[in-house]
């Protein structure tokens, strides 16, 4: 089914751009699926069109695949995913990373809203992930199809260096701020407490949130290098005045939508080779 799915991609990107090539692609996090329409006119697919993908029923991710074109090669940029709390099992989760290896993409940029738990960090401040702790099922327990990767992928360097530095000279030369942490996935969809939060916080976790991991299990898995930020969102539990809401994180991503737009396409456009850094 993976192969079928991407000969479908394939095909739809050769004929609606003609001799662009594809080797990278974006998942756009909560709040942040606002990214394509700075690219008007962009051809997509919805996932239902999608043979083998599952539609995302999270609040702010609209289940569309955009092809994309920045600085003359192409982006497949996912609008939207699955996560593991919508019950429809961590193989459809992780379905479009795999479909993503055998389409031929080699770079992946990953984003997603989460709650901070250093407390230096601010809501509306983005974070490069540098690591992360995984409290979500792993994606490849099971029979191991070799055809998609090795049995026991490394992960030590699961954060791709190179990119990683090239997110930092970019936030620089765009002047944001751009902090660096440890991620922890979760399956929610509860918020945390504040005793797992304090939990977290002496684990050396940075941010919570509810996605990306088994995806980055998965690209590795592939052999796709990961670049990966969150948004921070909202102060995590119990260091947080108000109650926790899915609206104070859709805010968030829309008052950080111009900031992330112009982060992201520099960044897919050094991912893609496109400019040099």
């Amino acid at each position: 089914m993976y192969n079928k799915s991407a000969s479908q991609i394939k095909i739809f990107a050769a004929k609606n751009l003609p001799g662009v090539p594809f080797s990278t692609a974006i998942v756009l996090g909560s709040g942040l699926g606002g990214f394509p329409e700075k690219f008007k006119g962009s051809p997509y697919l919805d996932y239902s069109e999608i043979e083998g993908f599952a539609a995302s029923t999270a609040p702010g991710h609209k289940g569309r695949l955009y092809f994309l074109q920045i600085a003359g090669r192409g982006v497949y940029c996912f609008s939207g995913r699955v996560h593991f709390y919508e019950g429809k099992g961590i193989d459809k989760v992780v379905f479009p990373v795999r479909v993503m290896g055998l389409a031929g993409v080699t770079g992946l940029f990953l984003s997603n809203a989460a709650g901070g738990i250093n407390k230096t960090f601010k809501p509306g401040e983005l974070m490069l992930i540098k690591d992360h702790i995984n409290f979500i099922p792993n994606p490849l327990v099971g029979a191991n199809d070799p055809a998609l990767g090795v049995r026991f992928p490394d992960m030590t360097t699961a954060y791709d260096a190179v990119y990683r530095e090239y997110a930092k000279i970019i936030a620089r030369d765009i002047g944001i701020t751009l902090r660096e942490g440890v991620y922890v996935g979760v399956t929610g969809p509860s918020y945390e407490t504040p005793a797992e939060i304090e939990a977290y916080r002496r684990m050396g976790a940075d941010a919570v949130g509810m996605s990306t991991v088994p995806e980055v299990i998965a690209a590795r898995h592939a052999g796709i290098r990961v670049a990966a930020v969150s948004l921070i969102a909202n102060a995590a539990a119990g260091l947080n005045e108000t109650p926790l809401s899915e609206e104070e994180v859709i805010e968030a991503g829309r008052k950080a939508a111009d900031m992330f737009g112009v982060f992201a396409e520099k960044m897919l456009s050094a991912i893609n080779g496109a400019i040099s850094l």
